[in-house]
């Protein structure tokens, strides 16, 4: 296990990003459940890369964003995310609820905020869609192909996955988990090696 990721889940107000914390680290999520509004959290979990190895995400719960706080007077992109986050951030997860086309346009506002932002550092990327309970399908349809679209344009993984089912969001996790923990490079130290071998080979 190496160093600690730090991921930000960021979205509009609303569209389960907690419920997606919850579900995934504690599978403790029912449709029963209340939650309020989140402020701010943070959670810290020990999650299955796709190697088998398991290494330490911190999770960083943001406040839900206001479909008002994207866009200012002039059409341009207003700062959506506190300058902490996008200082420590070693990948984002971006939630949006499918049965909302607008909290789609959050994301893609966000996005460019987070681009703009990073300086050269590397970030991971996902998206994860969030089928609520009550779909309505036209724009259920509608918002998941535009995100679809969108995600690929982008070069985003997307995922589909329900806040109520915790196996659903397994995929999602494990492949952030993966890409922000590659496996080492093959060091110096084994080519030398190796050249040993084939000297003493040779003699």
């Amino acid at each position: 296990m190496g160093k600690c990721a730090k991921v930000v889940i960021c979205g509009m107000k609303g569209v389960g990003k907690t419920t997606i914390l919850e579900q995934v680290i504690y599978g403790n999520i029912s449709p029963a459940t209340v939650f309020f509004p989140t402020i701010e959290d943070i959670y810290v979990a020990n999650i299955e890369t796709d190697r088998g190895t398991k290494e330490k995400v911190r999770f960083y719960d943001t406040a839900g964003i206001e479909q008002a706080q994207t866009s200012t007077a002039n059409g341009t992109t207003s700062q959506q995310l506190p300058r902490h986050y996008l200082a420590l951030a070693d990948g984002y997860v971006l939630v949006y609820d499918t049965d909302k086309f607008e909290s789609l346009k959050v994301l893609i506002n966000l996005k460019q905020d987070i681009d703009k932002n990073k300086d050269k550092k590397e970030v991971t990327i996902m998206v994860i869609g969030n089928k609520t309970a009550e779909i309505d399908m036209n724009d259920y349809n509608n918002t998941l192909n535009k995100a679809v679209n969108w995600c690929s344009a982008e070069k985003i993984k997307h995922f589909c996955a329900s806040a109520m089912q915790q196996s659903t969001l397994f995929e999602s996790f494990v492949y952030l988990t993966s890409k922000l923990n590659p496996p080492p490079s093959k060091s110096t130290f084994s080519q030398l090696s190796m050249g040993r071998r084939v000297s003493a080979k040779e003699s």
